[in-house]
């Protein structure tokens, strides 16, 4: 409601300044002359068209500008020696709206067509030191208008600057925030929920020596606490990745394989195509789909073998991760923080993951990125 109103009030003043010069404009022209031929209609009508096209200056400022500098022309051809006042007001209008080439273009043209005219009209015959006089004071009136929209487009550009830097200082201000409690949130939970996974392991540990039956509240709080420790790793594990950290990717592909073979997983990697400007955010996103991949196929699939095959095609890449773990086409994937962080980094770049379990048995993970080589 505030912003129409404002721009109501905007038409309305930009409406009485036109109908305003038009009214000066006619006035003047008109003071001591019967508009009684059809040039002095002509000429009325060209000073009321002139000051009535500045209404749609904010709209429309280069057709304002060549409507009134031809009016401007036009009325002095018609014999009517009235300054080009609504032309002044278009330069203006022009100039704070950025057109500032075509503004000089076209005051340069309105300032060699005017004298033209005047003298077409048998006006300022008397001598050639009043028509030096004249064009010198247009063009200052033209560099004081131009200079006055300049001015206020300067202003209201930097005024737009300092609103957008306060607005990011506020917004980075607040992620800070965000990562300051996050990261104080990680350390203290993850610390209490590692007590009571410690203490749960080592209950059952001691009930199961002593040949004792384990309760299952205890064995669920041994298992909670795992999943838990995990869950809450994987979330806030991108909010302390800083910028000190190096960047990861496809080159570092080969380590996550290598690491997952000492655990015992039998894993192979194979790639295919030339590895050559994939950018750094693609880059980025393979490593972590695998290492997502190769972390749950350790941790929950209970498979022997995994192999990730990496393709470089012209403007794709795809990356598939397969094991031969428990799930099967039967099963139901639960996805988790992993997977759901996976599918977001993918959709982000405007590629397509799918998870799903084999219909051989086993798991799979599938991911094509798009890649522009422009880039």
């Amino acid at each position: 409601m505030r912003t129409g109103f404002s721009g109501d009030r905007a038409r309305a003043g930009d409406w009485a300044i036109a109908v305003g010069v038009a009214v000066v404009l006619l006035v003047t022209g008109s003071s001591g002359r019967l508009p009684a031929t059809s040039l002095d209609l002509l000429g009325c009508a060209l000073l009321v068209v002139g000051g009535l096209a500045l209404a749609a200056r904010r709209r429309a400022p280069v057709p304002v500008l060549a409507v009134t500098g031809l009016c401007a022309v036009g009325y002095q051809a018609a014999g009517f020696d009235v300054p080009a006042v609504a032309y002044l007001f278009a330069v203006y209008a022009a100039v704070r709206a950025g057109h500032r080439v075509i503004t000089v273009a076209a005051s340069v043209a309105v300032l060699a067509a005017l004298p033209l005219a005047a003298l077409a009209s048998g006006m300022h015959d008397t001598g050639e030191a009043f028509a030096q006089a004249r064009s010198a004071l247009e063009i200052a009136w033209l560099i004081a208008a131009g200079a006055a929209g300049e001015a206020l487009r300067q202003a209201e550009r930097r005024a737009d600057e300092a609103e957008r830097t306060r607005e990011e200082t506020a917004l980075r201000r607040a992620d800070e925030e965000r990562l300051r409690i996050a990261r104080e949130l990680h350390d203290s939970l993850t610390h209490q929920i590692s007590i009571i996974k410690v203490q749960a392991e080592v209950a059952v540990h001691v009930a199961r020596k002593r040949g004792e039956q384990v309760p299952e509240a205890l064995l669920a709080i041994q298992e909670a606490s795992r999943e838990a420790t995990r869950e809450l790793r994987a979330t806030l594990e991108a909010l302390r990745d800083d910028d000190t950290t190096p960047p990861r990717g496809l080159d570092h592909v080969p380590e996550l394989v290598e690491r997952a073979r000492t655990i015992g997983l039998d894993a192979t990697l194979t790639i295919e195509g030339r590895h050559h400007g994939v950018p750094a955010a693609v880059d980025r996103t393979v490593y972590r789909i695998v290492q997502e991949s190769l972390t749950n196929i350790a941790r929950h699939a209970g498979a022997a073998t995994a192999s990730v095959r990496i393709d470089h095609h012209p403007d794709i890449l795809a990356i598939r991760i397969d094991d031969d773990g428990k799930a099967t086409p039967d099963t139901v994937p639960t996805p988790g923080v992993g997977l759901l962080g996976m599918r977001e980094r993918v959709t982000a770049l405007g590629g397509r993951l799918r998870a799903e379990p084999r219909g051989e048995g086993g798991f799979t993970v599938q991911a094509e990125l798009p890649v522009d080589r422009t880039s």
